[in-house]
């Protein structure tokens, strides 16, 4: 049987650069990121050399080199949102969740971003989690967050 990265390719033609961007929305979404082999098997298909890949990857910020989180918490750090304390909870979730912004738990749990704006300033500061808005954050409401979010993730026979 084909490898993951090898059955998405079958689905594209060889040689068709346009197809670039598709071809890595659909490996990151299967394998959560885009790993050294999916790159050089992405290469070899369109015939584009593996720095044209790394090129548009990183382009684009929503494409990830390193394995994520299975949940992926996002702060926002644009003006609004750090002069109403963005700063802070950002350290608290590092200081909770043991990593630095950017990076990843060692269970693959969670991973930690911040980002530039997400356009709803009116409500900082602002917490992503999978998707889902969190306004007007501060470090209990953080607090209390990560709590639900960890007793979801948690299996049912734990």
């Amino acid at each position: 049987m084909a490898n993951p990265i090898e059955k998405i390719l079958s689905h594209y033609e060889s040689r068709d650069k346009s197809s670039l961007i598709a071809i890595l929305q659909t490996v990151q979404k299967q394998e959560g990121y885009l790993s050294p082999e999916a790159v050089d098997s992405i290469s070899k298909h369109l015939r584009i050399s593996k720095s044209q890949v790394f090129s548009i990857a990183t382009f684009y910020r929503s494409f990830s080199f390193t394995p994520k989180g299975k949940c992926c918490i996002s702060v926002c750090l644009g003006t609004a949102c750090h002069v109403r304390g963005a700063a802070i909870i950002v350290e608290e979730l590092e200081r909770l969740l043991g990593i630095k912004a950017g990076g990843t738990t060692p269970d693959f749990k969670y991973s930690l971003e911040t980002v530039n704006c997400l356009g709803a300033c009116a409500l900082g500061p602002i917490v992503v989690v999978d998707g889902k808005y969190h306004g007007q954050m501060n470090i209990g409401k953080t607090k209390t967050l990560l709590e639900k979010i960890q007793g979801e993730l948690k299996p049912e026979n734990s």
